[in-house]
């Protein structure tokens, strides 16, 4: 379910929706025209990935320029056109190159979509001795700054940690802002995670993951299940997440030109009157303990405009003593593994995430299907 379906949100005409549509695809032409002039070849690391990083960058700072100057009306409905083109070519996409199936499910209350690897499947494999084991389930919380995307077009990052960790992956499709400020989001994502227990995840078998948004919303996750003295999960996996709503550290406007992300990040539509600095909102301002965080590994690029609060954060964790596998690439961006899978640098982020796996979240014998 993209937001657009939802009863609660309001969405534009269709022909004001193709006008939307169609000024997006001008901008982002126009975007791509000016990539030549910017030397993309040039750069810290080889040449294909420098050029893919140029053209990503200039792609995502389009996209997300033009997006985020629209009507949330206008908004909605773009973004449901891009979730149909996913639902349409994603499911064949990942089949072929990962092996997965993707299934619509709801968990508490929470659609989603479920990643599974094709031969850990009944609609695969009919002999349960012949089937993959499931090991372990990764709830993964999407990335979209609290405000957009959908669990369909995260279903090929999602699909790649299936294949890394032969874990299954429930993408939440959780409320976002601004019509669902916080704390809906977290609710959602709590709900998700007791209906998992109830049926029959052990907490040590899950791995709580998200990016950007989605990543913070994870960490708020952990600290809201402490709240309600739930169990922690087995790990925690972030990529770069935006953990630090104050958004005053030197990085975001000394990395703003290197970054995908806006000059104006928004914010304020998810807070709803919540002080950006309050700890449930903003883990960097916790105190965390090993006994509730789980041991984390985090991401993040040295040239994002999130880098010195994620940097902070790590330390934070280190310094309280919770396993941490701290990584910063250098010459990489905002989300850099999920928007560049190809590069040297996310090739190493998934060697992390393998260890994460074997390391702390040990495979379940007994496991069956969640869905």
């Amino acid at each position: 379910m993209v937001m657009a379906d939802r009863p609660e949100v309001e969405t534009a005409s269709g022909p004001l929706t193709a006008l939307t549509v169609a000024g997006l695809a001008s901008s982002m032409l126009g975007g791509l025209a000016r990539v030549p002039f910017k030397k993309p070849w040039s750069g810290p690391s080889g040449l294909l990935d420098n050029i893919g990083q140029a053209v990503t960058r200039q792609s995502i700072r389009t996209f997300m320029g033009y997006s985020m100057g629209l009507p949330i009306e206008e908004f909605r409905s773009m973004e449901k056109i891009l979730d149909e083109i996913c639902r349409v070519v994603m499911p064949p996409f990942v089949e072929l190159t990962d092996g997965v199936e993707l299934t619509d499910d709801t968990i508490g209350g929470v659609p989603g979509l479920w990643c599974r690897a094709k031969a850990s499947t009944d609609a695969y494999v009919d002999e349960d001795e012949e089937k993959q084991e499931i090991g372990a389930t990764i709830l993964y919380l999407h990335g979209g700054g609290y405000i957009g995307t959908s669990p369909i077009m995260y279903s090929a990052f999602a699909s790649s940690l299936v294949r890394i960790t032969g874990f299954e992956v429930f993408i939440a499709d959780y409320r976002m802002a601004p019509e669902f400020p916080f704390p809906a989001g977290v609710l959602d994502a709590a709900d998700v995670y007791r209906a998992l227990l109830g049926r029959g995840v052990t907490p040590e078998h899950i791995i709580i993951a998200g990016d950007s948004g989605g990543g913070g919303l994870a960490a708020s996750l952990v600290a809201h299940l402490h709240e309600q003295g739930l169990p922690k999960p087995g790990a925690m996996a972030l990529f770069s997440p935006e953990i630090d709503l104050d958004l005053d550290h030197p990085s975001i406007t000394e990395n703003a030109q290197y970054d995908v992300l806006p000059w104006n990040i928004p914010v304020t539509p998810y807070l709803h009157g919540v002080q950006p600095n309050d700890a449930r909102v903003s883990i960097i301002h916790a105190d965390p303990e090993p006994d509730w965080f789980p041991p984390t590994f985090v991401c993040w690029g040295k040239d994002e405009m999130f880098r010195d609060g994620i940097r902070e954060f790590a330390a934070r964790l280190e310094d309280s003593e919770v396993p941490t596998r701290a990584l910063e690439e250098p010459g990489m961006f905002h989300v850099f593994p999920i928007l560049m899978p190809w590069a040297e640098a996310s090739k190493r982020v998934f060697r992390e995430l393998q260890e994460l796996a074997q390391g702390h979240v040990a495979s379940d014998p007994d496991a069956t299907q969640t869905h």
